[in-house]
C-alpha cells in the first residue's frame, strides 16, 4: 500500500470516529434534498446511495482515495488493452465483446473488433436456424430443448440470464443448465427430454474441464445409445478453443464457437458462452443486453467519479469492508427472476477479488473480497432479513427492483415494490426501544410486559443500503446490471492492488482431485501418503459401499 493510499485510509478511520455518533436518519433529517443530492441516473436506472452511513466529507474522503490509488489511470489501462491480467500477461478486454462505438479495442496491439463482429454473426446465425427450425436434429424434427453443458462462467452467467429474461424467450423452446459433476444433475435434466428434440451446447475454453467434460461425454452416450452414433455431430456445439479436441469428440467444424484468452470466464456471457442465451432470446435480445453493458461502459468511463454509479459503487464497498469492519455483503433482488443473481455475482465478485496478494506478490494490507451472499425478496423477508434487521453484525444491503411488471400481476408488483421499500426503510431506521415500549403499551401491554418486551423489539437501524429502481427488467437492464458490478468490482481491486482477472485458487483443489480420483475408484488403491483424515475418510467410503 503506497504512502497516499495509506494516508488516505487513516483519514477515513479518523471521519468513522466522527460521523459514528450520526446515524443515517439524522442525515436526512439535516438535509431535506439528500436524496436528491444522493443519487445518479442513467437513463430509466436510477442509483440511490442516501440511505449509507456517509455525508458529503465521507464521499469526498472517498473520492481522494480512488485518486490517489489511480482508479482513473487503471480505468484507462484497462479500456487501452494494456495487460491488466499481470499474472497471465493478458488485457481483460470482455468490454470489446459490447463494444458498439466507433473506437477500436486492442489486444496486444490488434484492434479485436472485427473478429468479435465476425464470431457474433456466426452465433447470430446459428441461434436463428435453431429458433427457427431450419436446423434439426437427426430424426429431421426440430429442436424443443437445449442443454447449456459448462461450469463457472460458462455456466452461472448464461443460466442466470436465462432465467431473468424468460418473458423474451422463443415460447417452446426450453432451456437447461448441467454444470455439476454429480450425475444427478444430468440425469434430472435429461429425465422428461427427447433426445431427437435436444441441442446440447458444450462450453469449455480448454475442451478439458473435468466437470464439463464428463457431463458432455455422458450426454454424447445418451444421444448415441438413443440415436446411433452418426446422430451426434447433429445434436451437438462446442464454445472452446481447442479444435482438434472438439473434432475428435464428433462436433462439427461449423458448429464451433470461438473464444478468446482475453476475456475471462466470468466475463464471459457476453461471448460465445452466450450461444444458449442467443437461441433463447434471439439476436435482436442478445445485441441488446450487449447494448446495456455497453452503456455501464462509456458511463465507466465518462462519468466523473462523483457522478460515476460503479466507482461509487465501489468506494461504498471499501468504506464497509475496511473501515466499519463489514464482512459480508447481501444481494436482495426484489424480483424471481433473478433468482441466481446473487450467485452469479458471487463468482463475480469473490473470484476476482478473493485475493491475499498484491499485484506484486506481496501480503495485501486491507481485508478485500467480502461474502457476498443474496436470495429473492420476499422470501428472504421470512428467513435470514432477521438477522439483517436485529443481528450482530452490519451487513451492507443492495436491493434491485423494476417499477414495472413484465410478464407479472401488476397488483402483486405493487405490494413487492413496497416490501422493498420498506425494508430499505426499516434497515435504516430502526426502532429505538422507548419507541418500541410506547407502541406496546398504545396496543395495551401492561407497563411491566411492555417494558420486559420491549429489547426484543427494539431494532438498531443503520443498516445501509442502497436500492436500484429501473423501469423494467429488459435484455438491456440486465446487461446495464451485470456491467455496473462488474467495473464495481474493478475499481475495488484497483483500490486494494490486486489482479481482479486470474483465479489461480481454483488450482489446488482440481490438482488433488486429479491425484485422488484413482485412489477413490479403485478400491484396492493404496492409501499410502495420504493425511490421516483423507485416508479415513476414503476407507470409510469403500465399507459403505462395499
Amino acid at each position: 500500500m503506497t504512502q497516499t493510499v495509506a494516508a488516505a485510509m487513516a483519514a477515513l478511520e479518523a471521519h468513522r470516529v466522527e460521523i459514528s455518533q450520526h446515524g443515517i436518519a439524522d442525515f436526512f433529517a439535516g438535509d431535506p434534498d439528500r436524496f436528491a443530492r444522493y443519487h445518479v441516473e442513467l437513463d430509466d436506472l436510477l442509483f440511490d446511495y442516501s440511505k449509507h452511513r456517509a455525508n458529503d466529507a465521507t464521499l469526498a474522503h472517498l473520492l481522494t482515495l480512488a485518486r490517489v490509488a489511480g482508479v482513473e489511470e487503471a480505468r484507462e489501462r484497462l479500456f487501452a488493452g494494456d495487460l491488466v491480467n499481470n499474472t497471465e500477461g493478458r488485457p481483460a478486454l470482455h468490454m470489446a465483446l459490447r463494444n458498439f462505438s466507433d473506437t477500436p479495442m486492442q489486444a496486444d496491439g490488434v484492434d479485436v473488433t472485427a473478429q468479435v463482429l465476425a464470431e457474433r454473426a456466426r452465433v447470430f446465425a446459428f441461434a436463428k436456424a435453431v429458433r427457427e427450425g431450419a436446423l434439426r436434429g437427426a430424426t429431421g424434427q426440430a429442436f424443443t430443448d437445449v442443454v447449456n453443458i459448462g461450469i463457472g462462467g460458462s455456466d452461472l452467467g448464461p443460466a442466470m440470464a436465462a432465467r431473468a429474461l424468460s418473458p423474451f424467450g422463443k415460447p417452446g423452446l426450453r432451456m437447461h443448465f448441467v454444470a455439476n459433476v454429480d450425475g444427478a444433475d444430468l440425469a434430472d435434466t435429461m429425465m422428461d427430454l427427447d433426445p431427437a428434440r435436444t441441442l446440447f451446447i458444450v462450453c469449455s475454453k480448454t475442451f478439458t474441464t473435468q466437470e464439463t467434460m464428463a457431463n458432455a461425454s455422458a450426454a454424447r452416450a445418451m444421444v448415441a445409445g438413443a440415436l446411433g452414433e452418426d446422430a451426434v455431430g447433429d445434436h451437438f456445439a462446442a464454445v472452446s478453443t481447442r479444435l482438434d479436441l472438439v473434432a475428435k469428440f464428433g462436433i462439427k467444424p461449423d458448429r464451433i464457437f470461438a473464444m478468446w484468452d482475453w476475456v475471462g470466464g466470468r466475463y464471459s456471457v457476453w461471448s460465445s458462452i452466450g450461444l444458449s442465451l442467443a437461441i433463447f432470446i434471439g439476436p435482436d435480445g442478445f445485441e441488446s443486453f450487449l447494448r446495456g453493458g455497453h452503456d455501464v461502459d462509456r458511463h465507466f468511463q465518462d462519468a466523473p467519479l462523483q457522478d460515476n454509479i460503479p466507482v461509487l459503487m465501489g468506494l461504498l464497498g471499501v468504506w464497509y469492508r475496511n473501515v466499519w469492519g463489514c464482512q459480508a455483503q447481501a444481494v436482495i433482488p426484489y424480483d424471481q427472476r433473478l433468482g441466481r443473481f446473487p450467485a452469479y455475482l458471487q463468482q463475480l465478485d469473490m473470484e476476482s477479488n478473493g485475493k491475499s496478494v498484491t499485484r506484486t506478490g506481496e501480503s495485501v494490507a486491507l481485508g478485500t473480497a467480502p461474502v457476498i451472499w443474496g436470495e429473492p425478496g420476499t422470501n428472504g423477508q421470512h428467513a435470514f432479513f432477521q438477522m439483517l434487521h436485529q443481528g450482530t453484525d452490519v451487513i451492507p444491503v443492495d436491493f434491485l427492483v423494476a417499477a414495472q411488471p413484465t410478464h407479472a400481476d401488476p397488483h402483486h408488483h405493487a405490494l413487492l415494490v413496497a416490501n422493498c421499500f420498506a425494508q430499505s426503510e426499516a434497515l435504516m431506521r430502526g426502532r429505538s426501544l422507548a419507541e418500541a415500549e410506547a407502541g406496546l403499551l398504545a396496543q395495551g401491554m401492561e407497563a411491566e410486559a411492555a417494558a420486559a418486551l420491549a429489547p426484543h423489539k427494539r431494532f438498531p437501524g443503520d443498516r445501509p443500503s442502497s436500492t436500484f429502481l429501473y423501469r423494467a427488467l429488459t435484455p438491456r437492464q440486465l446487461g446495464r446490471l451485470i456491467a455496473l458490478y462488474e467495473h464495481k468490482v474493478f475499481v475495488q481491486s484497483v483500490i486494494w492492488d490486486i489482479n481482479p482477472f486470474d483465479q489461480w485458487g481454483v488450482e489446488l483443489g482440481k490438482e488433488l482431485c486429479n491425484r485422488l480420483a484413482p485412489i477413490v475408484s479403485e478400491r484396492n488403491a493404496s492409501l499410502e501418503g495420504l493425511d490421516g483424515s483423507t485416508a479415513g475418510l476414503i476407507g470409510w467410503r469403500r465399507g459403505l459401499t462395499g
